[in-house]
């Protein structure tokens, strides 16, 4: 009996040893933002199919003590070291590694046990441990796009070296991906980006003098970090996208085109060269566009709320104000220009809108200091990784002393 029993135990501990093998076990960077949050909800409603490897935070230590009592990840990063012993004191007991630092973000993304890197991270900090973890070969789920923004060039030329597919989470760019699913071989024509508009939509300059950053975050459709939707706000987010569209796909300037689209249920188009045309579509709700980069080349069944068209008897388009909203104008300007333009982009807004957020701006006054970064910032034509930290450098401060 006692070795019948035995065997039952061996034959049950092995079937769940199969079982975990087949999860994909995944690291979530930024696992306390917008996307991270939105993840490990996909992650908690399949559990025969996940498992959470990482959880990294920079801040937000108490979210990130809960997310791993939960969810109970190999490993936790708290990015800001004077959390750490806090984070280590409620994990310890659960057997859970906890590591703090830059360096230890950079470091976590290399383990063997790690089957996809979710870059959840908000700004320039998803570009280092994103490149650790394409020079390790763990293909990543992109919800960072300044990675892409920053150094496109570099980060596309590593996936390529060392074989590692980026599946983009942004709705836009995941929408252009589903529509390139089986249509890879034929090559496209142009990719039509849609945007909200914001909450701005339709104002003009005057307007827009005295906006203040708690009418700027309130978005009419989706619901994101306060960075991603000042961005959105100012339509640089939608300038980011371009920047990232282009090195995602492989895209010439002229085949990227802008439209805004208020209702936000066509996410984005692509146009082939026969002149047909393929939509993505459905309604506002990141965990589909996180599930579809988790779950790739698979779709899984889920409960999200469905689109149906008699609610929405009218989808509108409208084309994009670049003259009042300038930041997506001076985007188009940086990825006409190449080099580090689109680092000297992304840093100035970045520090623009840190100050708009601590009223310490104001609403125009952001791309004023995006452009006047990119007249006074140093330009490198072919920009190594060093030359990006260089220039993320020297652009926060000449975008600090502009403002004071």
């Amino acid at each position: 009996t006692v070795n019948l029993r035995m065997h039952f135990y061996i034959i049950w501990n092995f079937k769940q040893y199969v079982e975990e093998i087949k999860k994909k076990h995944i690291a979530i960077l930024g696992s306390t933002g917008s996307i991270g949050t939105q993840a490990l909800e996909v992650i908690q409603a399949n559990p025969d199919r996940f498992q959470v490897e990482v959880l990294t935070a920079q801040n937000n230590c108490d979210l990130l003590i809960e997310q791993a009592i939960a969810f109970k990840p190999n490993a936790v990063v708290i990015g800001n070291e004077d959390h750490y012993d806090k984070v280590f004191d409620a994990l310890d007991r659960l057997d859970i590694k906890v590591y703090a630092g830059e360096n230890a973000l950079s470091s976590v993304v290399q383990m063997d046990s790690i089957d996809l890197v979710l870059t959840a991270l908000v700004g320039y900090a998803g570009l280092k441990p994103t490149i650790k973890a394409i020079e390790s070969g763990k293909p990543i789920a992109l919800a960072n796009k300044e990675t892409m923004v920053v150094a496109g060039e570099l980060v596309t030329a590593l996936a390529e070296q060392y074989g590692v597919n980026i599946y983009p989470v942004d709705s836009e760019h995941s929408a252009i991906f589903q529509c390139l699913v089986g249509e890879f071989h034929n090559p496209i024509e142009k990719i039509i980006l849609t945007a909200s508009g914001g909450p701005f939509r339709g104002k003009d300059t005057n307007f827009l003098k005295t906006v203040t950053k708690e009418q700027a975050l309130k978005h009419p459709n989706w619901d994101m970090g306060a960075k991603i939707t000042i961005d959105s706000a100012s339509l640089m987010n939608k300038g980011l996208e371009v920047i990232e569209a282009k090195w995602l796909f492989n895209l010439k300037q002229e085949q990227i085109e802008v439209i805004v689209h208020p209702q936000s249920i066509i996410h984005s188009i692509v146009q082939f060269e026969d002149g047909s045309m393929k939509a993505q579509m459905g309604l506002p709700d990141m965990k589909l566009p996180i599930q579809f980069a988790m779950t790739y080349p698979e779709r899984i069944k889920t409960d999200f709320p469905r689109f149906d068209f008699l609610n929405y008897p009218a989808l509108t388009f409208e084309q994009a104000d670049t003259k009042t909203f300038r930041n997506l104008a001076l985007a188009f300007e940086a990825l006409k220009q190449g080099g580090n333009m689109s680092c000297i982009l992304n840093a100035a807004n970045e520090v623009a809108v840190e100050k708009f957020l601590k009223d310490e701006i104001s609403f125009l006054g952001m791309s004023d200091v995006v452009e006047a970064c990119m007249q006074k910032v140093s330009f490198v034509k072919k920009p190594t990784y060093e030359d990006y930290v260089l220039t993320d450098e020297e652009t926060r401060k000449i975008a600090f002393e502009h403002i004071i």
